[in-house]
């Protein structure tokens, strides 16, 4: 997988916006990481070694509460990044982060990515750029769950899943109580409201295969209360 490095870092939003040199820059501090489905990246509280370029599977990242509670934050799937904000900041990792199949991923040090942006100062500007936009989803990713109903949620939810794969057929790549965690509430309610998406001719799910059968039906759910 050497050799598809630099192909594959320009796919990452992280690095879109990099020149040929500057990726090269970054080609070279790759180090290769797979993880099986079940294991963990990293926890939440540890100290930021670097952070994790996904290349193949989906990370489910996550805090855990005093009680064992897990509140989904967002599932990361190839190719992406995670981890990027605490080499900012210089604290630990905010949250933990889970392979939920297997995953490979290529793992930039802490240190040596600092090395690289007192080299080339402009990639910093330009990640940071790309790390103000996370910022600006995960503000209204708060928003809907504050001012939303866990309807509108659910399915703005899907869409976005359904924008990550690319059509409107996508395997679901979570559970019911997964989806529950990440949208704030209990398993039982995501049930009854993706049943009612299928009576309503919204979606199909079948085998954890979910279809969107409408598209601008399920659009006016996400909107209904935000």
């Amino acid at each position: 997988m050497a050799s598809q490095k630099p192909a594959i870092l320009p796919g990452i939003a992280l690095f879109s916006g990099l020149d040929a040199s500057e990726i090269s820059s970054i080609t070279q501090l790759l180090i290769e990481r797979r993880y099986a489905a079940g294991e963990m990246l990293f926890w939440e509280g540890e100290p930021c070694a670097g952070m994790f370029l996904i290349v193949k599977g989906t990370v489910k990242i996550f805090k855990t509460s005093q009680s064992g509670r897990e509140l989904v934050i967002g599932l990361e799937s190839a190719p992406s990044s995670v981890a990027e904000l605490p080499l900012f900041d210089g604290g630990p990792y905010p949250a933990s982060a889970r392979a939920l199949v297997d995953v490979v991923t290529y793992f930039v040090n802490k240190e040596d990515f600092y090395r690289v942006c007192r080299t080339h100062p402009d990639i910093t500007l330009k990640i940071l750029a790309k790390v103000g936009a996370r910022l600006r989803h995960l503000v209204a990713a708060i928003e809907s769950i504050t001012f939303g109903s866990v309807t509108g949620r659910l399915a703005r939810l899907l869409l976005d899943m359904s924008q990550e794969a690319g059509r409107d057929e996508f395997p679901l790549p979570i559970t019911h109580q997964e989806l529950a965690s990440r949208l704030g509430t209990v398993r039982e309610v995501v049930s009854r409201n993706l049943m009612r998406f299928r009576a309503d001719g919204l979606v199909r799910l079948e085998d954890h295969q979910l279809a969107i059968l409408d598209r601008a039906g399920l659009e006016r759910e996400a909107a209904a209360e935000l």
